[in-house]
């Protein structure tokens, strides 16, 4: 039996895959993926699995997932089970469907927060000054 496992990133999220042959069974942090709230995170991580068609049922994905905030989340999940279901059935009409539809389910998105300088509160804003 074969297993691959895969990761996904965004932003600080880090979601790992594992994919094995099974019945169509998707557990995000070991609950099923019908329960994760809110629908727009759970509708964004059901992407990848409309875009590749009926084959994923005979799949069995357990994704693991921490760091960042939900949608943060959402997106490094979608991105692992993206590449984990390219990889396990070596469809590759359905990667090319997948990135013809959204890029950053296959490839990464490398925007980063740029770090704190100073003389200022933030990045890119500097204290006032006040001549007085």
């Amino acid at each position: 039996m074969r297993v691959v496992v895969t990761a996904g990133k965004r932003k600080t999220s880090l979601a790992k895959a594992t994919i094995k042959s099974g019945s169509g069974r998707i557990r995000v942090n070991g609950g099923p993926l019908e329960i994760i709230e809110p629908e727009i995170a759970r509708l964004r991580i059901q992407e990848p699995l409309i875009l590749f068609g009926e084959g994923w049922k005979k799949y069995d994905i357990r994704v693991s997932v921490r760091g960042g905030g939900f949608m943060s989340q959402a997106d490094a999940v979608r991105m692992s089970i993206a590449t984990c279901l390219i990889e396990m059935s070596q469809d590759f009409e359905a990667r090319s469907r997948m990135i013809e539809h959204d890029r950053t389910m296959l490839v990464g998105d490398p925007r980063r927060t740029e770090p704190k300088k100073f003389g200022g509160p933030s990045a890119r804003s500097r204290f006032q000054k006040s001549y007085r």
